[in-house]
C-alpha cells in the first residue's frame, strides 16, 4: 500500500501564495507572449545565470541587446566582463553565446516541432552547449512553457523545508533531476497549487522579488 508523504508547513504556503498569486499568475502570463523574436535574448539570459546572479545576467542581456549580438558580428566577451555587472566564467559563456547564436535557426525550427515540453528540454540539453536540465527548464519556463520544474538553490531549499525532499542533493544527475521535479509535481497536485506557481513563489520567498 503506498502511502501519502507527510508535507510540512502547507499552511504557509498557501498563505504566502494566497497573498501575491495574482502576481504569479501576470508574470506566467508575460512568458507566455514572448516573441519568437525574442527567444535568443531570453535563450543568453538563461546561459549566463549559472553561478551568476539573475540581476547581473539581465544587465547584460540589456546590454547585449544595446549592443544587437544577434545581428551584428560583435564579441559579447568585453559585455559580459565587467565590474558592474560581473558574469562568472565570461570567456566560456561568450563563447557559448556565439555557439548559440550559430545555432539559432535549428533550435527556432527544434521548439516548432510538435513534442511534449520535456522532450523539448532534452534536446536542448544535448544541442545547446551551457544549457543544463535546470538551465533549459528555465528558458522554456520564461518563453511560455509549463510544467517543467526549475531546480536551483532557491527551489531545492524550499523543497527540503517542506519535507518534499529528505536533503539538499550534492549533484543533479538527469535521473536525480527527474526523480525531483516528480516529487515537485507530486507536491504541487497535493495542495492544489500549479508547479510553475509554486516555482515563483519559492524564488519571491528567497528574493523578495517575482523574477524570470
Amino acid at each position: 500500500m503506498s502511502r501519502t508523504p507527510k508535507y510540512r508547513s502547507v499552511e504557509a504556503i498557501v498563505d504566502d501564495h494566497g497573498r501575491i498569486a495574482g502576481r504569479i499568475r501576470t508574470r506566467l502570463e508575460e512568458f507566455a507572449r514572448v516573441r519568437e523574436e525574442e527567444y535568443f535574448y531570453e535563450l543568453a539570459y538563461c546561459l549566463l545565470t549559472p553561478q551568476s546572479s539573475a540581476v547581473n545576467a539581465g544587465a547584460t542581456v540589456e546590454r547585449l541587446k544595446s549592443a544587437d549580438l544577434l545581428g551584428s558580428d560583435v564579441d559579447p566577451t568585453a559585455t559580459l566582463f565587467r565590474k558592474d555587472y560581473y558574469i562568472r566564467f565570461h570567456n566560456t559563456k561568450a563563447r557559448h553565446l556565439l555557439e548559440a547564436k550559430r545555432k539559432l535557426p535549428e533550435i527556432l525550427a527544434s521548439l516548432r516541432r510538435q513534442a511534449a515540453p520535456a522532450e523539448k528540454r532534452a534536446w536542448l540539453v544535448a544541442n545547446v552547449r551551457g544549457l543544463g536540465w535546470k538551465e533549459a527548464s528555465h528558458f522554456l519556463r520564461n518563453i511560455g512553457y509549463r510544467d517543467l520544474a526549475i531546480l536551483d538553490r532557491h527551489i531545492l531549499r524550499n523543497l527540503r523545508r517542506h519535507a518534499v525532499i529528505r536533503a539538499l542533493p550534492k549533484s543533479l544527475t538527469p535521473g536525480r533531476y527527474i526523480a525531483i521535479e516528480e516529487k515537485f509535481r507530486g507536491f504541487a497536485r497535493a495542495i492544489g497549487i500549479p508547479m510553475d506557481e509554486l516555482d515563483l513563489l519559492f524564488w519571491s520567498r528567497e528574493t523578495g522579488e517575482i523574477l524570470k
